[in-house]
């Protein structure tokens, strides 16, 4: 598809847009993060702003936010041109900011929050609840504003961040990753609470990954790459998915997906009637009966906080259990060590990369072999040598992009700390895998590379159980589907005949058929 050509830069034609942000250049150091990006939004459109991980957005929306001052270019609001030197300046000029972190007092109720920072000096806390409850009421936002916000859901917490920016009057909303950990009916209702305000005239700038998400909410899209500005579509009416994702790498991507017909094996990893705590010393589980198979992907879908990471975390030995049994290749393992438990066959992939999964400030190498270390010694002594040539071919195999192998493990991307934690873990030939949320965060590339490395494990007999908020991995990768509720298995589906209201219902706490065998 070809990109439309740029409007005209000059402030008569500015005034059509509700943001017009031309040549944007933003650097770090050592780093150029946008070089002279453009980007355009129609007034009362949702605008999407695309690219691979590193590619300019959060940088570029944060200069529009006032976050970042620019290096260099323009910044047009409602042609009117702009110098932001700090997010209030932005707010100011109608510009709100939706973060993935929402940023809450969880002790406050929503009406309260929602003025924070804002609220006239002398408080009529009636009258504002009953403002509040009238803005949540005109854009569909359901929230009950004298509620505490420690109570309310993800998407409840959303909703108050998004009526903060109403509250302030912006008329230029900028979301990002907005339905990461939404379930399918709640990441619904916001579309349509976005398409609401673009029909009173306000632009929403809408950040994902999740390319038919953004195809059926968004109506003009942006994409960057390497700081750069390479397409602008315009209309999404007609454009596929795999044209959105050409424009994001410069190439077609591949989509990834089970092979059909593999064969099942004896049950590798058995779970039986696993209970735990959370961290907080609250009931986390509650009987969990699981069993994965020799080639083949469990998947476990849910909302985030529904026993999932106590899960991942019983079975790799991180976490205690209260009662119950854990199995695996039929032995008993259940006050097992994290290390015993790798020894015997399980390889494990938290979803905290950098806190759990890695050490942020050991170097590439060290991070390497933590669990290969024992093969790389000579006596009591690590093999320098021997780990360096170990890192090397991990690196080249998984496809790991570095500057040295001697750097901070930090310093690398999303996608290649996660192909390095994978790399790892699966350099000890596994016979179970434990992968929680693998590709959350991850641009398309980088899930399309992580996926692939996980099909593979099952197509070589291994047993996966992927943990994962993002409801198309799961059904197109996995054999058997469960999902999580309040620390229960709420549902057991056939992925290749269940359909995503299905799952929602039961990610939601709803009922759901259970099909597709036992899990």
């Amino acid at each position: 598809m070809t990109p439309a050509p740029d409007p005209d830069s000059s402030p008569e034609l500015t005034t059509s847009f509700a943001v017009d942000l031309r040549g944007i250049r933003k650097e770090f150091p050592g780093v150029v993060a946008c070089d002279g990006a453009d980007l355009s939004v129609r007034a009362g459109t949702i605008h999407a702003l695309l690219g691979e991980n590193g590619a300019g957005k959060t940088s570029l929306v944060n200069v529009l936010g006032g976050v970042y001052l620019p290096d260099g270019g323009e910044i047009w609001v409602h042609g009117e041109q702009q110098q932001f030197h700090s997010p209030a300046d932005a707010i100011a000029a109608g510009i709100g900011m939706v973060h993935q972190e929402f940023r809450l007092v969880p002790t406050l109720t929503v009406a309260e929050n929602v003025v924070l920072g804002s609220a006239p000096r002398y408080l009529n806390m009636t009258q504002i609840t009953e403002r509040v409850a009238h803005l949540a009421a005109t854009y569909s936002l359901d929230a009950d504003p004298t509620r505490p916000v420690w109570q309310l859901s993800v998407g409840e917490r959303q909703r108050v961040e998004i009526l903060k920016s109403l509250w302030r009057d912006a008329d230029v909303l900028v979301l990002d990753e907005p339905t990461a950990v939404l379930t399918p009916a709640e990441a619904a209702d916001l579309g349509l609470t976005l398409r609401a305000m673009a029909d009173r005239g306000r632009s929403v700038i809408y950040i994902s990954h999740k390319l038919d998400e953004v195809l059926s909410v968004c109506d003009e899209a942006t994409v960057l790459r390497n700081g750069v500005t390479v397409a602008r579509p315009g209309s999404l009416a007609g454009v596929e998915r795999s044209d959105l994702a050409q424009m994001m790498v410069g190439e077609a991507a591949a989509q990834v997906s089970r092979p059909a017909n593999q064969p099942i094996g004896d049950v590798v990893l058995a779970l039986e009637g696993i209970s735990a705590l959370s961290d907080r010393g609250i009931g986390a589980l509650h009987s969990v009966d699981l069993n994965v198979h020799a080639g083949e992907i469990v998947g476990v879908a849910g909302v985030s906080g529904n026993g999932q990471k106590e899960l991942a975390e019983a079975i790799a030995g991180l976490r205690s259990v209260t009662s119950g049994t854990v199995r695996l290749l039929g032995d008993d393992l259940t006050g097992a060590s994290p290390r015993a438990r790798s020894r015997e066959g399980l390889a494990y992939v938290p979803e905290d990369r950098l806190g759990v999964g890695l050490a942020p400030h050991m170097s590439v190498v060290d991070n390497s072999v933590l669990r290969s270390y024992p093969t790389l010694s000579r006596g009591l002594m690590l093999d320098l040598r021997r780990c360096e040539e170990f890192c090397e071919s991990l690196v080249q195999r998984f496809g790991v992009q570095v500057g040295r192998l001697h750097e901070d493990v930090s310093a690398l991307s999303g996608g290649n700390l996660q192909r390095l934690l994978l790399g790892r873990e699966l350099t000890g030939e596994p016979k179970v895998l434990v992968a929680a949320q693998p590709t959350r965060g991850l641009d398309v590339a980088g899930i399309a590379a992580i996926q692939k490395q996980i099909v593979a494990q099952r197509s070589a007999g291994v047993g996966v159980l992927l943990i994962s908020e993002d409801l198309d991995e799961l059904l197109a990768l996995s054999d058997r589907l469960i999902v999580m509720y309040e620390g229960r298995i709420a549902a057991r589906m056939d992925p290749t005949t269940t359909t995503r209201a299905e799952v929602g219902a039961a990610m939601a706490g709803g009922t759901a058929t259970a099909v597709g065998g036992s899990a």
